[in-house]
C-alpha cells in the first residue's frame, strides 16, 4: 500500500489531524513554528502541506517540494501562499471559505462596542486600582452611522448586528446590487460618502494593489471628526503611521484592529503608545467552532485530493476530475481573463452577468467555464478569496444574477464563449475563442466590435471618432513616454462614426500619458486593463 505523508506547519484542530491519521494511507507529521529555510530542508518528503496564516509557502519552498500535491490553508485567505507558482508547478492551493464567517463578524462587533464605550482601556484602570469614571465617558451605537467597507459574507454578517442595535448601515461594494442592498436594509454609496457620513467604519476587503493603503492621510481628512476605525481584515489596508498621526490631532477619536502592518507590531510601532487604540493579536478567527470547523474541513478536503477524489475549495482550480480538467484548462483560462476583462471596462453596479456558449462550445461542461469567468469578474473586489467554488455564492450575495446560454446560432468561429455583463449604467460585453488547437486565445468582440487582442498583460482600450490621423497620433504618444505598444487591432461601426482601438502594450501607461490622450476632442473613452 502506498503511503502519502503529510505535513501539518500550522496547528489546527485536533479533530482534524485525527481524520487524517484515521486513514492508514496517511503519514501524517505535526511540525509547527519552521521558518523558511527550515521548511525547505523537509518539505521534499511530503505530498501534502496543511498551513494557517503563521507559516509563509513561497516560491522557494515551492521550487523545493518535489513530491508535494496540495496545499491546505485552514481559514479563507491565501495571502501566505505563492499561489501562482504552486499552480505553475502543477500543485492544489485549497482554502476552507465561510468557516470563520461568524466569528470575524462577531469579533467586529465586539471591537465596535469596546471602542464606542472604552472598555479595555477602563478595565486596565480598574485593575490598576482606580475609580475613574469620567474619563472613559463612551458613545451609544443607537442611531450612529455605520459605513461598511466591502460586502461580502462577513461584512453582510457585520451589517446584520449592526441593524440590530438600531445602527444607519451605509455600504460601499462596487458589485453589491440594489437588490441585494435593499434586502440587507442598508444603503449603497460611493467610498467618499461612507468617509463623509459614517461615525464607524469596518473594513471587509482583501488586501490588494487597490486596497492597500486607502484608509491614509488624505482618506481620513475626508472623514468625520471624531470618527471610530475598525480593521479585521488585512493589515495594511490602513497605513498606520497616517491613522496614528490622525489620532494624536484629534481628527479620529480612536481605532481597534485584528490585524496590521507587520505581525506582530515592531517596538516602534506608531500605534502602540496612544490609549485611543484597541488592538488584538489577529484573533478574528480564533474561536474553538470555527478552528475546529476549518481544521475539520481541510483534512477532508486533503484527504479527498490525495485517495483521487473530488476537488473541492480550491483557489487555483475548479472541482473536477484530471480528464476533465485537462480538457477545459484552456477554457478556465480564457474564460477568467474575459471576466477580469469585462469587470474592468463595466460601468456602475451589475445586475446580471451572463454567458454564452456558441460553436463546439456548448459541447462543454459549461458550469467551470462559467464559474472561472464569474472569478475572474469577481477577483477586483474580493480578491484571493474569490475561487471556483465560492463565486456563485458571493455573486449571490452580492445579488449578481448570473445565467448561462448555449446557443445553436451560427457564428464565424468554430466556438465562442461571449461575456455580457448588465447593469445600472447599461451593457457591456466581451467575447473571446482559440486560433488554433485551442492553444492561441484571443478576445474578438468588446461590446460587439470585432478585434483580435490576446488576452494577456496590458491593454489599452480606446473609443474615438473614426478620422484620419488617430491612429499614428496615438502610437506617437506612446513611444513619447517609452511605451511599447506588442500588438493592435482596430475596428469601427462605420465611417467617421465610433472606432475602438485595442493596444496590447508591455508596460502600464501613466497618468501623465492618459492626461494627454484624454484631452483630445475625438477621444470618448480610455481604460487600461490589467489581465
Amino acid at each position: 500500500m502506498k503511503t502519502e505523508k503529510i505535513l501539518v506547519a500550522d496547528p489546527i484542530s485536533p479533530k482534524g489531524v485525527e481524520v487524517l491519521r484515521a486513514n492508514p494511507r496517511f503519514v501524517v507529521d505535526v511540525k509547527t513554528g519552521l521558518k523558511e529555510d527550515a521548511l525547505c530542508q523537509i518539505i521534499g518528503e511530503y505530498d501534502a502541506l496543511i498551513v494557517r496564516s503563521q507559516t509563509k509557502v513561497t516560491a522557494r519552498v515551492i521550487e523545493a517540494a518535489s513530491r508535494l500535491r496540495v496545499i491546505g490553508r485552514a481559514g479563507v485567505g491565501v495571502d501566505n501562499v505563492d499561489v501562482d507558482a504552486a499552480t505553475k508547478r502543477g500543485i492544489i492551493v485549497m482554502n476552507t471559505p465561510g468557516g470563520n464567517t461568524i466569528s470575524t463578524a462577531e469579533h467586529t462587533f465586539s471591537l465596535m462596542l469596546a471602542l464606542a464605550r472604552n472598555i479595555p482601556q477602563a478595565c486596565a484602570s480598574i485593575k490598576a486600582g482606580q475609580w475613574d469614571r469620567k474619563s472613559f465617558e463612551g458613545t451609544e451605537l443607537f442611531n450612529k452611522t455605520l459605513g461598511i467597507i466591502g460586502m461580502g459574507r462577513i461584512g453582510g454578517e457585520v451589517a446584520r448586528r449592526a441593524i440590530a442595535f438600531g445602527m444607519r448601515v451605509l455600504a460601499y461594494d462596487p458589485f453589491l446590487s440594489l437588490s441585494r442592498a435593499k434586502a440587507l436594509q442598508v444603503e449603497v454609496v460611493e467610498l467618499d460618502d461612507v468617509f463623509s457620513r459614517a461615525d464607524f467604519i469596518t473594513v471587509h476587503v482583501p488586501l490588494t494593489d487597490q486596497t492597500r493603503g486607502m484608509i491614509n492621510r488624505d482618506t481620513i481628512r475626508k472623514m468625520k471628526k471624531g470618527v471610530r476605525l475598525i480593521n479585521c481584515a488585512r493589515g495594511g489596508i490602513i497605513c498606520e503611521a497616517d491613522l496614528a498621526e490622525a489620532i494624536r490631532e484629534g481628527h479620529v477619536a480612536g481605532a481597534a484592529l485584528d490585524v496590521f502592518e507587520i505581525e506582530p507590531p515592531p517596538a516602534d510601532w506608531p500605534l502602540r503608545g496612544l490609549p485611543q487604540v484597541i488592538a488584538t493579536p489577529h484573533l478574528g478567527a480564533s474561536t474553538h467552532e470555527a478552528q475546529e470547523t476549518v481544521g475539520i474541513e481541510i483534512a477532508h478536503q486533503i484527504a479527498d485530493v490525495l485517495e483521487g477524489g473530488t476537488i473541492r475549495n480550491a483557489v487555483n482550480m475548479p472541482s473536477l476530475d484530471a480528464k476533465t480538467l485537462a480538457l477545459l484548462q484552456p477554457f478556465l483560462s480564457l474564460g477568467e481573463k474575459l471576466g477580469r476583462l469585462v469587470a474592468q471596462l463595466a460601468a456602475g453596479r451589475t445586475e446580471r452577468l451572463t454567458v454564452e456558449f456558441r460553436g463546439k462550445a456548448t459541447e462543454l461542461e459549461t458550469d467551470p467555464v462559467t464559474r472561472a469567468v464569474l472569478r475572474g469578474f469577481l477577483v477586483s473586489a474580493e480578491g484571493a478569496d474569490v475561487n471556483y467554488v465560492n463565486a456563485p455564492v458571493i455573486a449571490a450575495q452580492l445579488g449578481i444574477e448570473v445565467g448561462e446560454i448555449k446557443s445553436s446560432e451560427s457564428t464565424e468561429f468554430t466556438e465562442l464563449v461571449t461575456v455580457t455583463v448588465q447593469g445600472e449604467k447599461g451593457t457591456t460585453s466581451v467575447a473571446g475563442t482559440f486560433y488554433g488547437a485551442r492553444t492561441l486565445p484571443r478576445i474578438v468582440r468588446i461590446n460587439g466590435m470585432p478585434v483580435e487582442a490576446v488576452p494577456e498583460g496590458i491593454l489599452f482600450i480606446m473609443h474615438n471618432v473614426d478620422r484620419p490621423g488617430v491612429v499614428g497620433w496615438i502610437g506617437t504618444i506612446m513611444g513619447k513616454y517609452q511605451v511599447n505598444i506588442a500588438g493592435m487591432s482596430l475596428a469601427r461601426d462605420k465611417i467617421g462614426g465610433r472606432a475602438l482601438t485595442v493596444l496590447n502594450l508591455d508596460s502600464t501607461p501613466g497618468e501623465e500619458v492618459l492626461a494627454e490622450i484624454q484631452q483630445a476632442k475625438d477621444i470618448l473613452d480610455v481604460h487600461v486593463v490589467q489581465l
